[in-house]
C-alpha cells in the first residue's frame, strides 16, 4: 500500500514538473526543433532526455550511455552566470549532503550552454566550489545544441555592452529515472524539504 501511495505521489510530482516546464519554455507557441538563437522548441509531447555527446570536466568524452543505469539530476547553465547557476549548484550540493549515502545512487550533472568559454578546464575550476560528485559537461556549439534538443532546453546567447555576452537559459533541474525517463524537475521556488523528498524518491527508483 505504501509503495502504491509513493508511486501515485511521484507520478503527480512528475506531471506537475512537466507542465510547469512546458509553460515556462513556451513549447505551445514555438515553431521548430531548434531556433537559430539556440532555443529548443519541440512540442511538450516529446520525451525529455536522450542522446548527447559531450566532454566532462576531466577531459573525458562521454555520452548518455555513460550515465545509464542510475537516476540523474541534470542542470543546464554556464560558469559566468551571476546568480542562478551558483545558487542552483549550491542547492544541489546541499541536497547531496542531506541525502548521505543515497546520493551515490544518482548522477549529478551540470551541462554548460556556453560552448565558447566553458572548456573542461574552466568547468573543473568552477566546480571546485561545489560537491565533487557533480560532473561538468561541455562541448562544441553543435554538441550543446544536440544536448539541448534532447532535454528540450531553452538557451540563448545575449550580447552585452563592450562586446561581451551572457547566456539566457532554462533554470530547472531535470530528474531522470534509472531508465533515462523524465521523472520531474526541481524548481528554485520550492522548499528544500520538497526538493529533498523528490531526490529521495528518485534515488529509490
Amino acid at each position: 500500500m505504501l509503495r502504491w501511495i509513493r508511486g501515485v505521489a511521484w507520478g503527480a510530482i512528475a506531471l506537475l514538473g512537466f507542465l510547469t516546464l512546458a509553460v515556462s519554455a513556451g513549447w505551445l507557441v514555438t515553431d521548430g526543433p531548434l531556433s537559430e538563437r539556440g532555443v529548443a522548441t519541440e512540442p511538450a509531447s516529446l520525451p525529455i532526455g536522450g542522446p548527447f555527446s559531450l566532454t566532462d570536466h576531466r577531459g573525458r568524452a562521454v555520452t548518455e550511455r555513460d550515465f545509464a543505469g542510475r537516476p540523474a539530476a541534470v542542470f543546464f547553465g554556464f560558469t559566468h552566470c551571476p546568480d542562478v547557476c551558483p545558487t542552483t549548484l549550491g542547492d544541489m550540493t546541499a541536497l547531496i549532503e542531506a541525502l548521505g549515502p543515497e546520493a551515490e545512487r544518482i548522477h549529478w550533472l551540470f551541462v554548460s550552454v556556453d560552448w565558447e568559454r566553458d572548456t573542461p578546464d574552466a568547468l573543473a575550476g568552477y566546480l571546485e566550489a561545489f560537491d565533487p560528485r557533480i560532473v561538468g559537461l561541455s562541448g562544441t556549439e553543435a554538441q550543446v545544441a544536440q544536448a539541448a534538443r534532447s532535454f528540450r532546453v531553452y538557451y540563448r546567447r545575449v550580447p552585452t555592452e563592450g562586446g561581451g555576452y551572457t547566456m539566457d537559459h532554462s533554470a530547472s533541474v531535470f530528474l531522470l529515472d534509472a531508465a533515462g525517463r523524465f521523472a520531474g524537475t526541481l524548481d528554485s521556488k520550492e522548499s528544500r524539504e520538497v526538493a529533498l523528498e523528490k531526490v529521495r524518491m528518485l534515488a529509490s527508483r
